[in-house]
C-alpha cells in the first residue's frame, strides 16, 4: 500500500468527487478509479458507494479512512523528525531560563552537553517566567527552564532541580550566628521579597503561611540578583534558593542558613511545547537536564 494511494483515497473521501480528486492530484479520473480499485482488491471489500451522489464511504471505507489519516499524519511526523535528525549536526538549540537557573544551575549541564555535541550552538536567553511560557508556546524557544512550573495542556513539563531554600542574611544580622534556624525565628523580621507576579513569591508565601509566620516585607524585586544585593547591605533577610547564593556564601557576603523544621525547596521544571518537532540535539539536552532529577529519585 503506497502513501500516495492513501492520500488519493482520503481526498476522495473528503471531496466526494472523482473529478475534483483527479484535478487536485493532476491525474485522470480513470487513474483515481484504478487507485481505488487497487485498495478494494487488496482489502477484498467495497470502500466507496458509487451509486450515491455525491459518493459516500461504506462502513469499511470509513474504517480505512480513519486508519489512513493516522498513517499519513505519522508519516509526515516521521519526515519532520528525519529532517531534524539530518540537520542536528551544526544546528542550534534555543533555551530560555529565568536568571537564577540560567546563571547558577544550567552552566554545568551545558558543559556536559557540549562535550557530546560540540557542533551544536546552545543559545541561552534570560527572561521572566511569563515571557518564557509565551516564547515556548509560540515556538520561538525550544526548551524553557522555570521555577515552580505550572501545568498547561499545551506543554510537556519535566521535573528539573529541587533547589534547597535557605535563610539569606547579612553576616552582620543577629540571625547570622545560627547554624540552623527554626522558621518561627523569622517572625516579624524585615523581609526582602520577590514581586507578587513571580512564581517563587507565591511558593515562599505558602511556606510562611503554613507555619503562621508574619514577616514585614520592606522591599520587593522581580529578580534574585537585586534581592541579594539588598540582603548584603543588611536591609533585611530573605528566603532564597541555595544554588543562587553559593558565590556570596563563599565570599562571606551572605550567610545561607538551613531550617530545622523540614527540608524546604523550590521546584524547577523544563517546559516544551507538546506538538513541537525537536531536533535530536534538543531531545538529548532535555534528557540530560532530566537525568540528575531521575538519579536522585
Amino acid at each position: 500500500m503506497h502513501i500516495e494511494t492513501l492520500k488519493i483515497f482520503c481526498d476522495l473521501a473528503d471531496l466526494r468527487s472523482f473529478s475534483k480528486t483527479a484535478e487536485k492530484h493532476l491525474l485522470s479520473q480513470s487513474a483515481v478509479s484504478q487507485q481505488l480499485a487497487q485498495l478494494e482488491l487488496a482489502h477484498k471489500c467495497q470502500l466507496i458507494d458509487r451509486k450515491k451522489r455525491p459518493i459516500e464511504l461504506t462502513k469499511a471505507g470509513r474504517l480505512l479512512y480513519g486508519a489512513a489519516q493516522d498513517m499519513l499524519e505519522r508519516y509526515e511526523q516521521l519526515k519532520s523528525e528525519l529532517n531534524a535528525l539530518k540537520s542536528s549536526a551544526g544546528s542550534r538549540v534555543n533555551v530560555a531560563a529565568i536568571f537564577s537557573i540560567g546563571m547558577h544551575t544550567l552552566p554545568e549541564y551545558v558543559k556536559k552537553f557540549m562535550v557530546s555535541h560540540p557542533n551544536v550552538n546552545v543559545h541561552i536567553e534570560y527572561f521572566s517566567a511569563g515571557r518564557i511560557y509565551e516564547s515556548v508556546l509560540s515556538g520561538e524557544i525550544d526548551v524553557g527552564l522555570v521555577a515552580v512550573p505550572r501545568r498547561d495542556r499545551r506543554l510537556e513539563v519535566y521535573d528539573f532541580e529541587d533547589e534547597p531554600l535557605v535563610l539569606a542574611c547579612s553576616p552582620k544580622h543577629p540571625l547570622a550566628v545560627e547554624s540552623q534556624l527554626d522558621i518561627h525565628q523569622l517572625q516579624f523580621e524585615r523581609f526582602i521579597a520577590f514581586e507578587k507576579n513571580v512564581p517563587t513569591r507565591a511558593w515562599i508565601d505558602g511556606i510562611l503561611q503554613r507555619y503562621n509566620i508574619a514577616v514585614r516585607p520592606v522591599m520587593e524585586f522581580d529578580n534574585i540578583e537585586t534581592i541579594k544585593r539588598v540582603v548584603e547591605i543588611n536591609s533585611g533577610i530573605s528566603i532564597l534558593p541555595k544554588p543562587a547564593i553559593l558565590q556570596e556564601i563563599a565570599a562571606g557576603t551572605i550567610k545561607g542558613i538551613g531550617f530545622s523544621n523540614e527540608h524546604f525547596f523550590r521546584p524547577t521544571g523544563i517546559i516544551v511545547r507538546k506538538d513541537k518537532i525537536l531536533s535530536q540535539a534538543s531531545r538529548y539536552l532535555i534528557e540530560l537536564l532530566c537525568r540528575k532529577h531521575q538519579d536522585k529519585a
